[in-house]
């Protein structure tokens, strides 16, 4: 029986690896298609915009699934998910992206898997062992010093957003997979983002457009990626991974978002990216495979 209940675990394990790789995919797109839609819409219009989209979308399925409302207790968590990623990150995020390129903004991203990590600690109960923290900072020091390396301009403000920005997602991813344990992933984020509707469709209608003209395509389906895919499909998958895997271990597969990130940024962006990102890359793997061994 021991050994059935361990084998079991390691399987739920192993499924929570691979749901978080491709919900790691599917962010990876994020910050470039951000990038894009910002030369279009404001920060603000694109941040509430994004979040009505997700929101109308996740209402259907809960609709349509019949999903039992959250308790009253979960509000709380729920607001915390809502502040975390549906509005801090992808605001300060294309805030940040006004003064800083997409190459660049993923130096911070590299920091990402460390903070869910520390929030998991401090929200979620998690206890990794000593070693884990050793290949999370070599990780998170590893990518923040290449793409540190190979990206250029630089702003403080922009830094500082980014920083503000890596804090609030990774509270929001721990508090999200700590309550989807219970509620399911794609539910969390459905009820989140239920949860700040009223407020980003008043941002919605305060922010439109002065004018639709000029906007062109790549703004647009920009627009679509960071509602459809950001907003709500990398949750479904990103959540799950989360609560099956473990909030730390798994949010270590953040560390290769940074590379395909820049791979991103440099085949749709076109902006520079050294060939040193493969060899870096083979070190952030091992990174990622020995934190998942002492998660």
């Amino acid at each position: 029986m021991q050994n059935k209940a361990a084998t079991m675990q390691q399987d739920g394990a192993g499924k929570g690896w691979g749901s978080g790789l491709i919900g790691v995919l599917i962010f990876s797109g994020s910050l470039p298609a951000t990038r894009v839609a910002v030369a279009g819409f404001s920060p603000l219009f694109l941040t509430s915009a994004r979040a009505v989209i997700a929101a109308l979308l996740g209402a259907f399925f809960l609709v349509l699934l019949r999903q039992k409302r959250p308790e009253r207790s979960d509000l709380g968590p729920l607001a915390i998910v809502a502040l975390g990623v549906v509005l801090g990150f992808p605001l300060l995020t294309a805030l940040a992206l006004q003064h800083i390129t997409a190459a660049r903004s993923i130096v911070f991203v590299g920091l990402l898997p460390l903070a869910t990590a520390l929030f998991g600690v401090m929200r979620a109960g998690e206890r990794p062992k000593p070693a884990f923290w050793l290949f999370s900072v070599l990780g998170a020091a590893t990518v923040a010093g290449f793409a540190l390396a190979h990206s250029e301009g630089g702003s403080l403000t922009g830094d500082l957003l980014m920083i503000a920005a890596i804090l609030l997602c990774g509270l929001g991813y721990a508090e999200g997979a700590a309550l989807s344990r219970r509620l399911g992933g794609w539910q969390v984020i459905s009820w989140a983002l239920l949860l700040s509707l009223p407020a980003m469709a008043v941002l919605t209608l305060l922010f439109l457009p002065a004018s639709w003209q000029g906007i062109g395509t790549p703004a647009w389906l920009g627009l679509a990626y960071v509602s459809v895919f950001s907003m709500l499909v990398g949750f479904v998958f990103w959540y799950r991974g989360l609560a099956l895997g473990g909030i730390a271990g798994v949010g270590q597969l953040q560390l290769l978002q940074p590379f395909f990130g820049l791979l991103l940024a440099g085949l749709l962006l076109h902006e520079p990216i050294a060939w040193t990102m493969v060899a870096v890359a083979g070190v952030v793997v091992l990174c990622v495979a020995g934190a998942k061994r002492f998660a």
